[in-house]
């Protein structure tokens, strides 16, 4: 008897069926995918006749049905895996990974495409999937924890073009348009140095799962001078006056790529939003300043605000020597990123210990001079070539709504948010004016997690962030949605580990509050009683370490960079160029607002950095293992002593001579816990983040010589007249009985 082709292809339809329906097709489909099953398997003679291939396939697929369902990995439960059979194949997908079929290497191993990666299951005897690790991270494992869940991913559609500026120039741009959405949706644009080309589907999913899902018509731009653009790349491009209709910015070239799409991509609905993180923050608040008319919103996060007062490369007139280095010869190299080594299993600390000043890096990195190091070397105080790049001066009204965020653990761009959103809450008559901070690194709340380094928070604060606060916000202004409901500020306070919001920051009720670095290296509140000294010997030929050593390249293989602000500082803490003050706590006190260190000091020297660390030091007995004896610094900074009398003026300091040192620590939103101990450090090396000072005044620190450097005795003085405390912006007053 011959064998009915139909009933083997009416078998594989049932399954394509079944699949649409599982992934949120209609009834209709399922019932129909039933039907054609049932006809396949009414006779017996028939399924007696199926060809042995397609027995092969059924078997295959029964064996691939027992691996499917939903994974979740215990520590991080929030992020779990599915895996499922469709069109005969294993599939894999979560929230933020568009379904990919993988490619099966043995009966319990599957290949992950474009990847050296791949997934292993772990069975139970009836072959049924128990677990499943990814090969790059054998010891996570995920375990089965039910059937698997299908999410929903538009089918965006990919172009690309050339928009012509106002000059001439023309950049490059990657457009995903949603083709299963028919009503007009709103430009949603990140403009970015690092290359759009990567502005895929799967890549949005990746990285903005709920802006992806929500639907819109997504732009990923190349800035000048950088990948497929034209002209010229300028770091931190310069604002210009834009009554020039000739002269061109950031802020002109996105009001020209907003022209370009307006008219050239059908299906909008007339509003643009930026979005972007670091650089592309820069560029996404650069975009809200003389926006054009159809630019409703933007949301810098992380942006890079002014790159020597307090982002990236200088710190209160601190060079940041590593960063400094390698992140330019990465950008500025060519026109794509350029990979930054150090050498086979060389420590940067010592690779820059023995370059000494930063015109020795420049002459031995083997690269031809590059023009922001160029920058650093004739340019090291805060002049007009610094200034006219400081976007903070250019924020004197608020055009469009603003949603600035930022991370109290931000590695490299924690002043800028602040700064945003200060410079601009004295004009924001119509409260458009938003912040939300988090205990981030730089741009954490993209991830799904619930801890940053060893710390644990307990939920998962940037998906709630981005469900709650940053979808809201771009639905609202966008598209006219309801839900956008933050007043003001969002900030989740460490310690009681749980979302805040305020009206204003710091809220009010927050009250600075004097913490006495006082005798013994012991911290007080209320006045200073007794007069004290702290002595220690800072030495440049011995600097102390910014972070557990070795020191990779920043951006290299296995570098500690993104989580050094969370490391345990006992590392440091028995060095004797190291002065610590301590003060235990016996009631929860609430910090929220800004830290200002304000150290009464002298040296020996004639020229000196000063750095304050604040920190929360966790009991022995926590119940957090990891925790136990912890020194979690909350807040941090350096101060460089030749600007006493302002950032464009360096001075050489007198020998001696006592001086008061005031700067700002940044804000927090900490609780210290009772049994806890508060914890302030005064050093003057942070090496190699920073260049070293070489504590003797010399006219250019970036081109000091090898006999400058030398080692200075730094007295820290307490007393009624040089009363050296940091203050802590409290939330609640106590007395000292009641609190310590």
């Amino acid at each position: 008897m011959p064998c009915y082709k139909g009933i083997g292809i009416g078998l594989r339809k049932a399954g394509q069926m079944h699949a649409m329906f599982v992934m949120g097709g209609f009834l209709l489909r399922s019932r129909f995918a039933v039907f054609v099953l049932g006809v396949a398997l009414v006779s017996g003679a028939a399924f007696r006749c199926v060809p042995a291939a397609a027995a092969a396939q059924q078997q295959t697929e029964a064996q691939l049905e027992k691996l499917s369902g939903e994974y979740t990995n215990a520590p991080e439960p929030d992020t779990p895996l599915s895996f499922y059979v469709q069109n005969g194949k294993l599939v894999a997908e979560s929230e933020r990974m568009v379904p990919t079929e993988l490619k099966e290497v043995s009966a319990t191993e599957f290949a992950i495409p474009d990847s050296k990666a791949t997934f292993r299951f772990k069975v139970d005897a009836d072959g049924k999937g128990v677990s499943v690790v990814n090969s790059n991270d054998p010891i996570e494992a995920f375990k089965r924890t039910g059937d698997a869940v299908h999410h929903v991913f538009h089918d965006y559609v990919r172009t690309e073009a050339m928009i012509p500026m106002r000059d001439g120039v023309k950049l490059h741009v990657v457009i995903l348009k949603p083709s299963d959405i028919q009503s007009p949706l709103p430009f949603l644009i990140q403009r970015t140095p690092y290359g759009a080309d990567g502005t895929t589907r799967a890549f949005f999913f990746l990285a903005r799962p709920e802006l992806a899902r929500a639907g819109y018509i997504y732009v990923g731009a190349d800035i000048r001078g950088r990948y497929k653009s034209e002209g010229e790349f300028v770091m931190s491009r310069p604002m210009v006056d834009h009554k020039d209709p000739k002269a061109v910015d950031e802020s002109t070239d996105s009001y020209d790529t907003v022209e370009w799409l307006l008219k050239n991509v059908a299906g909008n609905n007339g509003r643009a939003g930026f979005v972007g993180t670091s650089y592309p923050g820069f560029l996404a608040m650069a975009a809200g300043i003389d926006p054009h008319p159809a630019v409703k919103c933007v949301s810098p996060q992380a942006p890079m605000i002014d790159v020597w007062m307090g982002d990236d490369f200088f710190h209160n007139g601190a060079f940041r020597q590593t960063y400094g280095y390698d992140y330019v010869m990465g950008m500025e190299t060519s026109k794509e990123g350029t990979e930054v080594s150090y050498g086979k299993n060389i420590d940067g600390y010592d690779y820059f210990l023995g370059r000494g000043s930063f015109e020795q890096d420049v002459k031995q990195s083997g690269s031809k001079m590059l023009p922001t190091w160029k920058l650093f070397l004739e340019h090291p105080a805060y002049d007009s070539n610094w200034s006219s790049r400081g976007v903070q001066h250019h924020l004197n009204q608020v055009q469009v709504p603003v949603l600035s965020v930022g991370g109290y653990y931000d590695q490299e761009d924690m002043w800028g948010p602040q700064a945003e959103y200060s410079s601009l809450e004295p004009h924001d008559d119509k409260h458009e004016n938003f912040l939300v901070l988090g205990p981030w690194r730089h741009g954490a709340w993209v991830s799904t997690t619930r801890h940053m380094g060893n710390v644990q928070y307990g939920e998962p604060i940037g998906k709630e962030f981005r469900r709650d606060i940053e979808a809201k916000f771009f639905a609202h202004y966008l598209k006219d949605e309801p839900g956008f409901d933050l007043e003001d500020t969002a900030s989740f306070q460490t310690g009681s580990n749980k979302w805040m919001r305020y009206q204003h920051f710091p809220p009010e009720g927050s009250q600075p509050t004097a913490l006495h670095l006082g005798g013994d290296r012991k911290l007080s509140w209320g006045d200073v009683k007794t007069a004290a000294t702290t002595t220690y010997v800072s030495d440049p030929a011995n600097p102390v370490p910014y972070r557990h050593r070795p020191i990779q390249p920043t951006y290299g293989d296995g570098s500690q960079w993104f989580n050094w602000l969370t490391e345990d500082q006992r590392f440091v803490a028995d060095r004797k160029d190291v002065a610590t003050w301590k003060i235990p706590v016996k009631k929860d006190l609430v910090a929220t607002g800004e830290v200002i260190a304000d150290v009464w000091a002298s040296t020996t020297g004639t020229d000196g950095d000063f750095v304050v660390k604040l920190i929360d030091q966790y009991p022995e007995d926590d119940p957090d293992a990891k925790m136990r004896g912890y020194q979690l610094m909350t807040n941090e900074e350096i101060f460089r002593g030749r600007y006493l009398d302002g950032f464009n003026r360096p001075r050489a300091i007198k020998a001696g001579d006592v001086r008061e040192y005031k700067w700002s620590l940044h804000d927090v939103d900490h609780v210290f816990k009772a049994g806890h101990t508060i914890v302030v450090e005064v050093q003057s090396t942070w090496f190699p983040l920073y260049d070293r000072n070489p504590q003797t005044y010399v006219q250019n620190i970036m081109m000091a010589k090898p006999e400058d450097y030398k080692a200075a005795t730094i007295t820290i003085y307490s007393d009624k007249e040089h009363d050296s405390n940091v203050q802590m912006p409290l939330m609640n007053q106590c007395d000292a009985v009641e609190c310590f």
